[in-house]
């Protein structure tokens, strides 16, 4: 099989390296030149390094980038081709590109990542798939070599927005983890007593037990780390800003979701968007989210 791997960046470089791992052939596209990936032949076009493609996979910003990428490269591609979009967009957007994929006697699958530059390097992400079955079926060889699980949540844009809602319940939870740690040390507990007790209690969740924003309960946090690595405070933002426009498109009240973003916002204005979005705990102990922010 050959692949075209467009968008080589922190997520899509290592998710392509696995897949030349694999000993799959991949040809890779980036327009950022310092953009690589070991093992990938590089093209000086996206339309080149489709040409030849039984499968394209796409890691890009932005529905835009998405779309038009898609428009460049539809005349390029081999009858049949199997489309992989792996980037995280509007959920109108990813529909929009399937119709634009399948149109042109093609398939389509949006999948989505959770996982983080760690999980893309080891190969454990979680993709969240949208599409028809069989095109799901003909994308789970390929999914199950850059992550550890596929899960297909319904037609065209469902992956999308699995994604988004996903990652609003993590930015809202994260939030509130944040500030009991926050109350927490005002009333005296250290972050050990806290972290034993909500992380078997009640209060369990993901951004406790496995991305704590306080460090020493876990020690692979990347609060342990100055906050470095991990799931950067802007694409936190950008998924909150998501979900959030896809609730006012469709007239659903997501309140915390809209104050989570209006807060990842005023912090990111702050505090730069490269940290993992846990160090948003470091504006909550500062009281620099205590005045009314708009996103």
């Amino acid at each position: 099989m050959t692949i075209a791997f467009l968008g080589l960046g922190n997520m899509g470089g290592p998710m392509a390296a696995n897949l030349v791992k694999s000993g799959e052939t991949v040809h890779g596209y980036d327009p950022a030149p310092a953009a690589r990936s070991e093992g990938v032949a590089r093209f000086d076009t996206a339309s080149a390094a489709v040409a030849q493609a039984d499968v394209v996979v796409t890691m890009l910003p932005s529905g835009k980038h998405v779309l038009d990428c898609y428009e460049q490269i539809l005349p390029s591609a081999r009858p049949g081709t199997l489309f992989v979009d792996c980037s995280t967009i509007d959920v109108a957007d990813a529909r929009q590109a399937a119709e634009l994929v399948t149109a042109s006697g093609h398939r389509a699958v949006d999948a989505p990542v959770s996982g983080g530059v760690v999980g893309a390097e080891a190969g454990t992400l979680t993709f969240m798939v949208g599409g028809d079955p069989e095109a799901f079926a003909a994308a789970g060889p390929l999914l199950g070599v850059m992550g550890a699980r596929a899960i297909h949540c319904g037609s065209s844009g469902a992956g999308q927005a699995a994604k988004i809602c996903n990652n609003m319940i993590l930015g809202v939870s994260m939030i509130a983890v944040s500030e009991a740690f926050a109350l927490g040390e005002e009333l005296g507990l250290t972050h050990q007593a806290l972290f034993d007790v909500a992380s078997t209690a009640s209060g369990q969740c993901w951004a406790l037990t496995t991305n704590c924003p306080v460090p020493g309960p876990v020690p692979a946090s990347p609060a342990n780390r100055e906050y470095s690595g991990g799931f950067a405070s802007g694409l936190m933002l950008k998924d909150l800003r998501l979900a959030e426009s896809a609730a006012r498109d469709n007239d659903v009240a997501t309140l915390l979701g809209t104050r989570a973003a209006e807060l990842y916002a005023a912090f990111v204005e702050q505090d730069g968007p490269g940290r993992d979005f846990s160090a948003i705990i470091t504006a909550v102990r500062d009281g620099l989210l205590g005045k009314e922010t708009t996103a």
